[in-house]
This record gives C-alpha cells, sequence and structure tokens, in this order.
C-alpha cells in the first residue's frame, strides 16, 4: 500500500527539476532580474508627461514605438509610430525599425490610454506593456528610451493618432453589413 502511495509523488518529483538540472544557453533569469533592477533606477527618470511625449516626438530623429499586436496597432496608434509587437523583438528586428542604439526612443502602451478598449484595452497594472517593453530595449542595448506616464483619455488627449485605412474600410463594410 505504502508503495502505491508513495510512487506518484517520487514521480511527480522527478519530473520537477531546478534550473540547473535543466540548463538552456538561452535563457538566464538572474540575468533578467538584474536588468529590472538596473532598468528600475532609470525608468522612473525616463517618463514624461503628454506635453513631453508631444514635444519629444516632434524631433525627425525621435523613434515612437509601438510593441502592441499588428492588430491593435492598426486599429489606432499613435500618428508616426513604428510596430514591432514585444514578441517579435529580437537584435535583427530591433534594427531594422531603430536606426541605432543611441536613437531616443519614445513608448507608449495599452494602459496609457483609457476610452477605446478595442485598440487600447487596459491589462494588468503588474502586465503593463511599458514595462516588459522598457525591459528589452535596455536588455538589447537602447537605453535612450522615454516612457508616456500618465493615463490619458483617448477623447482629450492632444497626442494625434492614426488608424490603418483598409482596417478602418473593413470595419465599416462588416458594421454595414
Amino acid at each position: 500500500m505504502a508503495k502505491q502511495f508513495f510512487a506518484p509523488i517520487l514521480m511527480l518529483f522527478a519530473a520537477l527539476a531546478s534550473a540547473d538540472e535543466i540548463p538552456n544557453p538561452l535563457i538566464d533569469y538572474g540575468a533578467f532580474q538584474s536588468g529590472v533592477v538596473r532598468v528600475g533606477e532609470v525608468r522612473e527618470k525616463h517618463r514624461v508627461t503628454e506635453l513631453g511625449f508631444i514635444r519629444m516626438a516632434g524631433d525627425p530623429s525621435t523613434v515612437i514605438l509601438d510593441a502592441r499586436s499588428a492588430e491593435k496597432f492598426a486599429l489606432l496608434h499613435v500618428k508616426g509610430a513604428k510596430n514591432l509587437s514585444l514578441p517579435d523583438m529580437t537584435e535583427a528586428e530591433l534594427a531594422k525599425v531603430i536606426p541605432a542604439k543611441s536613437t531616443r526612443i519614445l513608448i507608449y502602451c495599452n494602459n496609457n490610454f483609457s476610452n477605446e478598449p478595442e485598440a487600447f484595452p487596459a491589462k494588468d497594472l503588474s502586465a503593463s506593456l511599458n514595462v516588459y517593453t522598457m525591459n528589452v530595449l535596455h536588455a538589447y542595448g537602447y537605453t535612450n528610451v522615454y516612457e508616456l506616464g500618465p493615463l490619458i483619455d483617448i477623447r482629450k488627449t492632444l497626442i494625434p493618432f492614426e488608424r490603418d485605412s483598409s482596417v478602418a474600410a473593413v470595419k465599416a463594410a462588416v458594421a454595414a453589413g
């Protein structure tokens, strides 16, 4: 009887292993944690107001980066923004949209805009896209990154937005029935 009871428990513990026992040289959680601490120290100094964001966006050498999905980006995005979804960020893909690691980058996310739940659905506070995007950019050596700080009513913002015209046409056709 005891053997029947302990065998499944031993199998469960055998399936659970530490990171040292399951090596993967492409994943380093400790480096991620160190990066989060390092970026956290910089982040507060690199959060900007709505007017600061608009001013910085007016510089033609600044890249406005939208890390949401291509679908959400097509629905509505900051005018002039470039889209590179967070899961697609690699050294090569970032280099395609950001000319140099010293380029000033402005980021924003779902949790910056209210009253547009289809294009900007709010995320859990701990899952805010800005936080992850800032950390990923820093991990790849892009350190001139500024984050839109406030929550802004999209109906009242001074930040200009645009929609992908093909998405707008499809939505209009669907609405017309």
